[in-house]
C-alpha cells in the first residue's frame, strides 16, 4: 500500500466514494506510554494531540463527521485516580481547544450518558456544544460515558414510555425509529470504522450504526496514528467493495 498517498488523492477517493463519516476506537494511549517506561497521563496526553491531527485531516481531506470512542461505560472500572485524571483531561482540554476549534468551525457534539458526570464537566460539555451548534465544519462526536448497550437500552426505554403513553403503537416501531433514539440520532451511520492498537474487537461501541461499515484495524498505537495513517485507510476504503448483502 502507497505510503505517500497525496491530499488531492485522498479528496478524490472521499468523493468518488462519499465517505462522509469516520469513527474510531482510540486504542493504545497506555501502552504507547507503558513502552516508553512514563504514566498512562502521558499516553492520554498524547491521544489528545493525535485526535487534533485527524481532526485537522478530516477537514483537509474533506470527511465532514468523525466520532471518536473516549471514555466508555465499562472504563469506570479503572483505577480511581485514572478515571479522575480522564474527567479532568477531558474538560481542561475543551476549555483549551475550544476557542481554536470554534475558529476553524468544529461542531462539538457529545454521545453517551452524560448525568453520571460531574455537574461541572456537564457544563463544560454543554457550553462547548452551544457555542459551535452553528459552526459548518467538521462534526465531532465524543463518545464519553458510552457504551451501545447502555444506549440501546436507554432508546427501548424512551420508546416503551411513547408505546406506554399510546403516542405509539406497537406496529410503528422500526429500525428507523430505533434509529432515530439512539445518541446518534442526528448522523449517518458511519462508513469506515478505525480501531488503532491492533485488538480485534468492537468494544461496545456503535453496535447498531456499524452494521454496514467497513473496518479498518492498525497496530497503530493511537497517539502514533497521524495524517499519514488515516490516508492510508481511506486509500483502503476506497479499494472495497461495499454490497450491503447485496
Amino acid at each position: 500500500m502507497a505510503t505517500k498517498t497525496s491530499d488531492e488523492q485522498i479528496i478524490g477517493y472521499v468523493k468518488d466514494t462519499d465517505l462522509k463519516h469516520i469513527a474510531i476506537i482510540m486504542d493504545g494511549n497506555r501502552r504507547w506510554a507503558k513502552e516508553r517506561n512514563l504514566p498512562s497521563a502521558f499516553g492520554h496526553k498524547k491521544g489528545v494531540d493525535a485526535l487534533k491531527k485527524i481532526m485537522r485531516a478530516c477537514d483537509d481531506f474533506g470527511v465532514k463527521y468523525l466520532t471518536v470512542y473516549a471514555f466508555s461505560t465499562e472504563n469506570w472500572n479503572r483505577k480511581k485516580e485514572e478515571v479522575d485524571f480522564l474527567m479532568d483531561l477531558l474538560g481542561q482540554t475543551i476549555k483549551n481547544e475550544l476557542k481554536e476549534m470554534h475558529e476553524n468551525g468544529v461542531v462539538i457534539n457529545f454521545i453517551g450518558d452524560l448525568s453520571k458526570l460531574s455537574e461541572k464537566l456537564q457544563k463544560i460539555l454543554a457550553h462547548a456544544v452551544e457555542v459551535t451548534k452553528n459552526n459548518s465544519g467538521v462534526h465531532l462526536q465524543i463518545a464519553f460515558n458510552y457504551g451501545s448497550r447502555d444506549e440501546m437500552v436507554h432508546a427501548v426505554k424512551k420508546i416503551a414510555e411513547s408505546v406506554k403513553d399510546s403516542k405509539l403503537n406497537i406496529d410503528d416501531i422500526s429500525e428507523e425509529l430505533i434509529s432515530d433514539n439512539l445518541y446518534t440520532s442526528e448522523l449517518p451511520d458511519p462508513d469506515l470504522l478505525i480501531r488503532t492498537g491492533g485488538e480485534m474487537r468492537v468494544s461496545n461501541y456503535l453496535l447498531w450504526q456499524i452494521a454496514y461499515s467497513e473496518f479498518y484495524i492498525t497496530k497503530t498505537l493511537w497517539p502514533d496514528f497521524d495524517k499519514e495513517a488515516l490516508a492510508c485507510a481511506i486509500e483502503e476504503f476506497h479499494n472495497r467493495q461495499r454490497r450491503y448483502g447485496k
